[in-house]
């Protein structure tokens, strides 16, 4: 990498984190929230509901706005956006005031992550274009272990107020990098041009829109799986197995380095074999082994269980950044990441809820064969899109 890569990759990175960070903060913060306005459990669930519209409304909104003035300027504006939310939350006497907040974060966070990876998609080759975004999504796991951290330290002497006054930082960070960021070469020509982005390239012809819809369709699955993991899998194993690690930082962290690791791995992968060998071998590991999760029957075979279902699940994440932007033309490529993560983002969010449902109603094994399942159906889906097989072509 020239010492340029190495800024914008940092940059990207940190932005993708700080973004992750702030978005992870009601995580961590959700149960004070309750307590504090005295709000109920439904009322308190909607917030992320808020933040997932806020995101995919944000995601069109700068995504175009990305293909139209640059890259650079609307990754700056939006880590400003979901910066200023996040402290005006020091001032959210209500509930309505935390979903106008995070509705307003949620437009900020969800328009960041196209910007990012056009600018990286134009600035590295082809040939080192997964790795590069694979470092980058690792960017989103850092910015979630910080949330944690800054969550125990702030929430219990502070209260849950401050720490969402800790978000604003990032504006500092944007007055950093903005001194040596330049919008690519390859965005100036495509302005000199005079092609206007529109929506509506994404779904140009037939085969356009079956690749917008199906590349959705497995964001939605790579979404729900990371939900099932990240948010169920502590109460399914206190509830089924009987273990105690809910809540566990050695149980969270063993599964955020899995999650890394395979996104490292996986943008290596996909640059030596292309993303269709890349991701079918993934999403089949995929399938079969969240059995494991019925198969640990103790604290240290359920660490290396989620670690490693991780490391399948979630490595796949650092490629769509590449995938995507090589099948979309410069006049619309922040809106096409933009508008199928965010979307997918969106619909994948509720497999918490059909998690619940199935463990209220039916046991461990059903979850377990529904997530096998929809792995494989992601993987017919990647089957059927040209552009995976056309991608060193391109």
């Amino acid at each position: 990498m020239s010492k340029y890569q190495r800024k914008v990759l940092v940059s990207t990175a940190a932005g993708i984190g700080l973004e992750n960070m702030d978005i992870m903060f009601l995580a961590f913060s959700l149960s004070s929230i309750i307590s504090s306005l005295q709000v109920t459990s439904a009322q308190a669930g909607f917030i992320s509901t808020i933040t997932n519209l806020g995101m995919l409304a944000g995601g069109i909104f700068f995504g175009l706005l990305a293909d139209k003035i640059g890259r650079v300027k609307v990754f700056s504006y939006t880590v400003i956006t979901f910066s200023i939310a996040s402290l005006l939350m020091f001032f959210a006497s209500n509930i309505y005031l935390v979903y106008l907040f995070r509705l307003i974060a949620g437009i900020g966070a969800g328009g960041e992550y196209g910007a990012c990876m056009s600018l990286v998609s134009e600035t590295f080759s082809k040939k080192n274009l997964a790795r590069a975004t694979s470092v980058v999504a690792i960017g989103g796991q850092v910015g979630a272990i910080v949330a944690a951290i800054l969550a125990s330290l702030i929430i219990p002497v502070l209260g849950w107020k401050m720490l969402y006054v800790i978000g604003v930082l990032p504006i500092f960070f944007v007055l950093f990098i903005r001194r040596g960021l330049e919008e690519p070469d390859s965005f100036k020509e495509r302005q000199e041009s005079g092609e206007k982005p529109k929506l509506s390239l994404l779904f140009k012809d037939g085969q356009t829109t079956w690749q917008t819809v199906g590349l959705t369709l497995m964001v939605t699955v790579q979404i729900a799986g990371y939900f099932g993991l990240m948010n169920w899998l502590p109460s399914i194993m206190q509830k089924q197995l009987g273990l105690s690690v809910s809540g566990s930082s050695l149980w969270m962290i063993s599964t955020i380095f899995g999650m890394s690791l395979g996104m490292l791995t996986f943008g290596i992968i996909m640059d030596k074999l292309g993303p269709k060998l890349s991701f079918g071998l993934f999403l089949i590991f995929s399938s079969l082994l969240v059995y494991l999760i019925v198969l640990a029957k103790g604290q240290w075979s359920l660490l290396l269980s989620t670690m490693l279902v991780g490391y399948f699940i979630n490595g796949m994440y650092g490629g769509y950044g590449a995938i995507i932007s090589s099948l979309y033309p410069t006049e619309i490529r922040a809106t096409a990441n933009n508008v199928i993560m965010n979307l997918g983002r969106a619909i994948g969010g509720f497999s918490s809820v059909v998690i619940g449902f199935l463990m209220d109603n039916y046991s461990l094994t059903a979850v377990v064969v529904c997530l096998s399942a929809i792995y494989l159906v992601s993987l017919c889906i990647m089957l059927t899109i040209p552009g995976f097989k056309l991608y060193k072509e391109k």
